[in-house]
């Protein structure tokens, strides 16, 4: 295998995995790489499946456009924080984001996080094909093209930039935003008249319905956490912090907030209905552009492959997140990867192509159940353990077990977490105790996230402070 990545080494072919980028092997920062940064998240979230989230508030949480869109933009601004704020740990340590993971749940721990990494990785390719192969199947109702070939066209599209790498994922993220957002606007022109914000087709408690709703969208926000680090790992080890934080925090919301409300907007239209139901976001995009005939269904393709936008970056991060997992994984090419989730997302989205709501719901809310707790346990390893310095990390040990934390504090926070998360939970295959008593007792109100996330800050420092009297110093010593 290595003599053949040796080989394609040559022609441009990202060869490094989850090896550190030392300060020495990364160039000054340019204004084209600051702009990396937001435009990174506006290209992968301009796609049609951050479209498809939105349409969720008036579709299945039966809430009119106005109190849909409210709930996107307040729980869109909460989610990617974490995210914009662990954009700043890859240049500071040179390190992708899971592999950041073993300097809070340690070496072996740490391949929990990466499981369910790996999973979200390959459900989301699996959810976003399937919304393109929707929109694919839209453009015509007498030749429709076939599932499976609609969802393979996306994957080899997708299959290019993750395996040349870093540099050419961001060459592709800095352009591929811009047709898309164009038919964006022509949609919301042809669109906007026809909705009606303000109605509430069902008596359903508005409160537990904002936050069922509020955790989908807060599960698509803050499902980037996971990745953050991956692209910002080749900038120079000074820079700023803060302006990292602010590119990617409003490349990130830009998108969200604008497609999403468009989305759940566009679901309000009583017109459409029929299209929706029976062709999903592509039926939907499709009575939209109806109006224009041949531009419509041109706009409807480019549409559907603008999800391989956001394909990119999961692909590129399953493979990364994949090398955690040890010396032994380690030891598979980057590209190697690449080509083997390309094979499982395939076969999966074919599988799966007639459940996509409820994957994408399901999906959404394991999303902010798991990512609230690992995002909590590493902000508070930074800024309790680390004391904000990143001076504090040993960098140079992040593949020694002996030298990193036991991450039994992590696991039991992780577990406490999952309990609140249960208990407060409220989807379409359980309704916890708490979520219960939310709203309507027959759909109740998801606070899962919130109670995770609670239950993990509160248990963490008191599990970690005792952990660190146990453990040699040396699992959380200085970088030297």
């Amino acid at each position: 295998m290595w003599r053949f990545v040796k080989m394609i080494d040559r022609f441009g072919v990202e060869v490094r995995g989850i090896e550190r980028v030392h300060p020495h092997e990364r160039t000054p920062v340019t204004s084209r790489d600051w702009m990396n940064n937001l435009w990174m998240w506006l290209a992968a979230n301009c796609t049609i499946s951050t479209l498809a989230l939105g349409t969720l508030g008036p579709s299945t949480f039966v809430l009119s456009g106005k109190i849909s869109i409210l709930t996107i933009v307040f729980f869109n601004l909460l989610s990617t924080l974490p995210v914009a704020f662990f954009s700043t740990f890859g240049p500071k340590l040179g390190l992708r984001q899971m592999t950041i993971t073993r300097f809070s749940f340690g070496y072996y721990v740490a391949w929990f996080p990466v499981v369910l990494n790996v999973v979200v990785c390959i459900g989301w390719l699996t959810i976003n094909c399937i919304v393109g192969a929707q929109a694919l199947r839209a453009v015509s109702t007498t030749h429709q093209i076939p599932v499976a070939a609609a969802i393979v066209i996306i994957a080899v599209l997708t299959f290019f930039a993750p395996f040349f790498g870093y540099k050419v994922v961001h060459t592709y993220e800095r352009y591929s935003w811009i047709p898309v957002a164009i038919i964006f606007f022509i949609v919301l022109g042809l669109s906007v008249k026809h909705m009606d914000l303000g109605s509430v087709t069902n008596a359903v408690d508005a409160t537990g319905g904002v936050l069922s709703f509020g955790a989908a969208v807060f599960g698509f926000g803050i499902g980037w956490s996971s990745y953050a680090a991956d692209y910002t790992v080749r900038m120079e080890e000074t820079a700023s912090s803060t302006k990292i934080f602010l590119l990617n925090y409003i490349g990130l919301n830009t998108p969200l907030i604008l497609i999403e409300s468009l989305g759940a907007g566009m679901a309000t239209v009583t017109d459409w209905q029929a299209a929706f139901s029976s062709g999903g976001t592509g039926g939907l995009l499709g009575a939209a552009l109806s109006p224009t005939g041949g531009f419509g269904k041109f706009c409807l393709v480019i549409l559907a492959l603008s999800i391989v936008a956001n394909n990119i970056p999961d692909m590129y991060s399953f493979a990364l997140t994949f090398q955690v997992f040890g010396k032994y994984a380690q030891a598979i090419p980057r590209v190697f990867l690449v080509l083997a989730g390309t094979v499982v997302y395939v076969v999966l989205a074919i599988v799966g192509a007639s459940h996509f709501e409820t994957w994408l719901d399901t999906l959404l809310v394991i999303l902010s159940y798991w990512l609230a707790i690992y995002c909590t346990i590493l902000i508070e390893e930074h800024f309790i353990f680390r004391m904000g310095q990143w001076s504090n990390y040993n960098v140079g040990d992040y593949l020694n077990p002996s030298r990193l934390p036991l991450g039994i504090a992590a696991a039991i926070s992780l577990c406490i977490g999952v309990m609140g998360a249960v208990l407060g939970m409220a989807n379409l295959w359980y309704i916890g105790v708490i979520g219960k008593k939310i709203g309507d007792p027959a759909f109740g109100g998801d606070i899962g996230f919130e109670l995770s996330m609670s239950f993990t800050a509160v248990s963490y420092p008191i599990l970690r402070f005792v952990e660190r009297r146990w453990e040699a110093s040396a699992r959380s010593g200085q970088s030297g």
